[in-house]
C-alpha cells in the first residue's frame, strides 16, 4: 500500500482498530491545515441531531450540522466552495474553503444563495498537537488519502462514508466494512 503524507486537503480514514474512540470510531476527517505546529480537521460523517437553525436563530433554513470532533464543541465551525461569496475564507485545497465572514453566510443562506450542496456546518474541531498526528500514523491509527471529490466533499460525505472508503481500499478492510460499529455486540 503507497502511504501518502498528511497535507491540508487530504482526508484521514480511521483504520478499523479505532473502535473503542468515541470520537473517531469510523471517520473520515478532512484535514483543513497540518503544519509543524499541529493539525485540524473535521470529521465529515457524523451527523448531529441539529440543525443550524436550531443554534442560529438568524438563520432560517434548516441545514444539518455535524460533529467536527472533540475540540471545543461548543464553537461553530463551516466549510464551503463558495469563496467568491464569502470573504476572507481559507483555502484548505481542491475548491475547498474554511470560513469566512459569518454575517454574509447567514444572509446568503436565508436569501438561498447558499445550500447545503455549498456549505457544511461543524460543532467542533478535530485537533492534534505538533506530531501527534504523525505518531498516530506510526501507530496505524489512521489511513491518509487523496480527497478525490475535490469541492463536491461536501455532498459525497454521508454516515456510509466510512465504510464505502473501507471498500474502496480493498483487501483487508473489505472485511471490516461489513462489520458491526461495535464487534462486542455481535
Amino acid at each position: 500500500m503507497i502511504v501518502i503524507k498528511p497535507k491540508k486537503g487530504k482526508l484521514l480514514i480511521a483504520e478499523p482498530s479505532l473502535t473503542g474512540d468515541v470520537s473517531f470510531n469510523r471517520s473520515v476527517v478532512l484535514l483543513a491545515e497540518h503544519n509543524e505546529e499541529g493539525s485540524v480537521g473535521f470529521i465529515l460523517n457524523k451527523p448531529l441531531e441539529y440543525n443550524i437553525n436550531e443554534l442560529v436563530t438568524e438563520i432560517s433554513i434548516p441545514l444539518q450540522v455535524y460533529n467536527g470532533g472533540p475540540v471545543e464543541q461548543d464553537n461553530l465551525y463551516f466549510i464551503h466552495k463558495v469563496p467568491h461569496l464569502i470573504d476572507n475564507s481559507i483555502e484548505i485545497s481542491d475548491g475547498i474553503f474554511w470560513g469566512g465572514d459569518f454575517d454574509t453566510t447567514v444572509r446568503l443562506i436565508n436569501e438561498k444563495i447558499i445550500d447545503d450542496e455549498d456549505i457544511r456546518f461543524f460543532l467542533g474541531y478535530s485537533g492534534w498537537s505538533s506530531l501527534q498526528l504523525d505518531q498516530e500514523l506510526s501507530s496505524k491509527s489512521w489511513i491518509v488519502v487523496p480527497n478525490e471529490y475535490e469541492s463536491d466533499i461536501i455532498q459525497k460525505s454521508s454516515v456510509a462514508f466510512w465504510k464505502e472508503k473501507m471498500v474502496e481500499l480493498g483487501g483487508n478492510y473489505l472485511i471490516w466494512s461489513n462489520a458491526p460499529e461495535n464487534p462486542s455486540l455481535n
